[in-house]
């Protein structure tokens, strides 16, 4: 990490980390006592609590790097954006689609609500992952045969769920990259299947699953087609850490849960099909750098995050310089090794999370290669309904 960003990234992950730890510890308590009593109750203060902690990245999206998120939708699906229940899928491109849901999610008053399918590790992220822990989203370790009982059991906590939700799910299974859209193409080929350009082969196990237990409770699909301009640099953690900006474009269609059809097969079908005429948006998207003329909706940059940025820095200064006042901490060699400790913690921490937010470091996707078509078609229907 060059030391100018990390000037500014050290800072930044002080105030994430220490406060992320208080939210944690309310969290953690509430978890133990309010939970067992009524987990309605417990899911509502979550819902706040969380939210205070995400919007610090929300804050770093929109005030401190600038991201500019351009949304297309009609306006039957902007209106109903966070008054319903609805499991989003969305194509994996960047490196931080998942905090272009949140922004998403925080416009329409469900930020605290937000969930997501992830894989198991994500947990072990201290503050982030602990968070999610307590929220609720759903961890699983990229291996149907474990993850079968654990998905369909997470699905089924949700049907009391006692404000709106959006369930994010990345059916691609991993991050796009040309390497894995070379082995999905290479794949496609092989099984007979519409060959890809700018996504990869939806893995559907876990889309079915999610369907066949949630139409009961959920009325609706946001697909989501995420694309970066040609005239805008590919956002990243660390270009955000920096206040580098960047523009994403974020199409969404709401799809009524009620018209998906009820086979196991021909909802599989149905998210292959939503893929291909993502394949094609994208297609158009690239070429004249709009969606069409889907209506172009206003988000806003609304001040919540800046207020909640602000709060947290000055209870984290005031709290620092008395507790410093109180035990000296600076006045000897030790108490400043000390201190030097835990910036570098705070530094490896923050490096971790950048790691672990880019694409190539992201888990390949499994993909039958390109000859004996018979075999590997049987084979690589398989591989292609494994959830992430």
């Amino acid at each position: 990490m060059a030391i100018a960003a990390a000037a500014v990234i050290v800072p930044l992950g002080v105030l994430f980390f220490i406060s992320g730890l208080v939210i944690n510890l309310i969290q953690a308590t509430c978890f133990v006592l309010v939970r067992p009593i009524s987990k309605s109750t417990y899911r509502r203060i979550n819902r706040i609590v969380t939210e205070l902690l995400w919007l610090e990245l929300v804050w770093i999206v929109d005030w401190w790097a600038g991201v500019k998120i351009n949304v297309y939708a009609d306006p039957e699906t902007f209106n109903l954006m966070g008054k319903e229940h609805a499991l989003v899928i969305a194509n994996h491109r960047s490196d931080i689609d998942w905090l272009v849901g949140w922004i998403l999610a925080q416009r329409s008053g469900c930020l605290g609500s937000s969930l997501a399918v992830m894989k198991k590790s994500s947990k072990l992220l201290p503050v982030i992952g602990w968070s999610m822990w307590f929220s609720e989203y759903l961890f699983l370790e990229r291996s149907w045969a474990k993850d079968e009982r654990t998905l369909k059991s997470g699905l089924q906590r949700l049907s009391d769920y006692p404000l709106p939700f959006w369930l994010a799910l990345f059916v691609e299974g991993t991050r796009f990259t040309q390497a894995k859209l070379l082995a999905a193409q290479e794949y496609a080929a092989s099984a007979g299947l519409p060959v890809p350009r700018n996504v990869l082969i939806p893995r559907t196990k876990g889309f079915v699953t999610a369907v066949s237990h949630m139409r009961s409770f959920v009325p609706a699909i946001y697909d989501a087609t995420i694309c970066i301009p040609k005239s805008s640099p590919a956002p990243t953690m660390l270009r955000l850490f920096k206040g580098q900006p960047s523009v994403v474009h974020v199409h969404l269609k709401r799809h009524e849960m009620k018209d998906l059809p009820e086979n196991d097969d021909a909802i599989a079908q149905w998210c292959r099909d939503i893929f291909v005429a993502k394949d094609k948006l994208l297609d158009k998207h690239i070429a004249d750098d709009t969606f069409g003329e889907e209506k172009l909706q206003d988000i806003g940059r609304p001040i919540k995050s800046l207020v909640v940025v602000t709060s947290w820095a000055c209870i984290l200064i005031l709290g620092t310089i008395k507790f410093l006042q109180a035990i000296a901490l600076l006045s000897s060699w030790k108490g400043v090794a000390i201190s030097a400790a835990l910036m570098a913690i705070i530094t490896v921490l923050m490096q971790f999370l950048i790691n672990f937010s880019k694409s190539e470091r992201s888990t390949a996707a499994k993909v039958a290669p390109a000859k004996e078509k018979n075999v590997n078609q049987a084979r690589g229907n398989g591989r292609e309904d494994k959830t992430h």
